[in-house]
């Protein structure tokens, strides 16, 4: 088999987006050259790739096969490159990380401050998904490595475990909710819930939760963050349920109280999740030794 990884490339961009024109213009080329290529490449194979209308262009299932194989492909192939950079795999590359909200907003801002002024040749993509985006996303190249939390179920994933954090209640001072030393979730349904917007991690999770004890989520306003979560809280607006790590950050600046819940589901393992460890680019593993080490606060009540 005779595959030039110029025609990789050139498939994934059209793959994404999806027009074999704007494929053909990301990958420099004309969109003549750019179908002769993508039409070797289904004689190399023997199989049609894409599905060709006035609208655009679609995967075939044999093109959704090859499309995770060229993102793996490629991605080794840049991990090759920067290993053999003139800098140093440790130096210079290029990261792609899906992450849960939670990582996106706590965990990782301040290491990846810190990795990136210590590393100025690496350049970072982070990207918030939710669980099930993350785990496929590591499964089909589509990033270096996801950062989510709960369990994993997907084989062929090595998981790395670097923190565990829980999901508490927050509440103005003097809520009726205050006085119970834990709280179960289907006591807290009735009053009006302040969360984050819609197809935020926490979000979805919290709803099936919601489900699962045959209710509905109220919800009084979403914002953007865990910080716009307590300032609602601090103003009598609504209560919520965010991470504890958040929670008591906030609490120090702000008149809330913060009650753990008591939910088996509550307490979170956060990990790490690449495809094989050993093949990643010293970059990336040097990122992942930062994350390792983060222990966050546990409920200090």
């Amino acid at each position: 088999m005779n595959i030039d990884f110029k025609d990789l490339a050139l498939f994934i961009q059209i793959a994404e987006a999806p027009s074999l024109t704007q494929g053909a213009k990301r990958s420099f080329m004309s969109p003549a050259a750019a179908s002769v290529r993508i039409k070797a490449l289904e004689l190399e194979l023997n199989t049609q790739l894409l599905y060709r209308d006035s609208r655009g262009v679609g995967l075939t299932e044999g093109g959704r096969r090859l499309l995770t194989h060229a993102r793996l492909i490629m991605r080794q192939l840049g991990y090759l490159k920067t290993e053999f950079d003139e800098y140093g795999a440790e130096v210079s590359g290029h990261i792609r990380i899906f992450a849960n909200t939670t990582a996106v907003s706590e965990c990782l801002p301040q290491v990846l401050a810190g990795f990136l002024a210590s590393y100025p040749g690496v350049t970072i993509d982070l990207q918030e998904r939710h669980s099930s985006d993350i785990v496929r996303g590591v499964l089909d190249g589509s990033t270096d490595m996801g950062i989510t939390a709960g369990p994993i179920s997907a084989k062929d994933l090595e998981i790395i475990h670097f923190s565990t954090d829980r999901l508490v209640l927050v509440l103005p001072q003097s809520h009726p909710l205050e006085a119970p030393e834990a709280i179960k979730f289907d006591e807290l349904i009735r009053y009006p819930q302040i969360g984050l917007q819609e197809g935020s991690t926490l979000h979805e999770f919290l709803r099936e939760q919601a489900r699962q004890v045959g209710h509905s989520l109220t919800w009084r306003i979403q914002v953007s963050s865990f910080e716009s979560v307590c300032r609602m809280v601090e103003a009598g607006v609504g209560i919520g349920v965010i991470p504890e790590s958040a929670a008591l950050r906030h609490q120090r600046l702000m008149n809330i109280s913060v009650k753990p819940l008591d939910e088996s589901w509550a307490v979170r393992e956060r990990s790490i999740v690449v495809r094989k460890y050993e093949a990643l680019p010293g970059c990336v593993k040097a990122l992942i030794s930062l994350i390792k080490p983060i222990n966050l606060p546990g409920y200090a009540g």
